[in-house]
């Protein structure tokens, strides 16, 4: 629920409410965050390099969330970098093969 509310105010513009979200995420010792999750704060906030850097750390954790990857449309602002359809074809969900 916490990432849900970085990426709300990543997407109205509120860039350092979503970072402060981040910083919590990242404080929270003891419990598990998911980078997917991570992933999307710091894709509402336009930080693509950032973003791609945590979703290669859930795809090397084998994120169960990263399954919704290719349908989510939260990822759409990174649909169009190469990287994504890499991932894409990675983890096997591009339909082929």
């Amino acid at each position: 629920m916490l990432a849900t509310l970085g990426v709300a105010y990543g997407m109205s513009g509120k860039t350092q409410e979503a970072l402060d979200v981040v910083e919590r995420m990242a404080s929270s010792e003891g419990r598990y965050v998911s980078p997917y999750f991570v992933a999307l704060i710091y894709s509402s906030l336009g930080r693509k390099d950032e973003a791609f850097a945590q979703l290669e750390k859930a795809y090397e954790q084998r994120d169960f969330w990263m399954i919704f990857l290719k349908v989510d449309p939260l990822w759409d602002e990174l649909r169009t970098d190469d990287r994504f359809d890499g991932l894409v074809v990675r983890m096997g969900l591009n339909g082929h093969g």
